[in-house]
């Protein structure tokens, strides 16, 4: 109800069913220091590329954004944990390799890698003698 002192123009403008009363993010995008963790502002149309969006974004931007999803996250991270394991088992196969005093020793990477450099160049100073 209006009192005698509003008037129809005091009166902020009604809102739809579809458009939120209020924004975590002050209202848009750029709101929360241009960060862009907000959704943006209207949806794109069907037909209309999602890309269209971000296009104002410079690439360095864009490739944070990327990455701070946690489908990216989880991606990279199981991609590191195989790389990991490849590189564990190289060492591992390398370690096989080797002759040490006793055989079960237990040696770091660069252990392993510092007798790996003597082990082959001995051949060649055997061989120049």
């Amino acid at each position: 109800m209006l009192n005698s002192d509003q008037t129809e123009l005091d009166l902020p403008p009604p809102r739809s069913e579809a458009e939120p009363a209020f924004s975590s993010c002050g209202g848009s995008a750029e709101g929360a220091g241009g960060v862009g963790l907000c959704p943006p502002a209207r949806a794109a149309e069907p037909g209309e590329p999602v890309k269209k969006e971000l296009q104002h974004l410079s690439r360095e931007e864009r490739r944070r954004r990327r990455r701070a999803t946690a489908k990216y996250r989880t991606a990279h991270a199981t991609r590191e944990r195989i790389r990991v394991e490849a590189f564990n088992m190289a060492f591992a196969e390398l370690r096989k390799l080797l002759p040490t005093l006793p055989p079960d020793k237990k040696l770091s990477k660069i252990e392993i890698l510092r007798l790996a450099i003597c082990y082959i160049s001995y051949p060649n100073h055997v061989l120049d003698v």
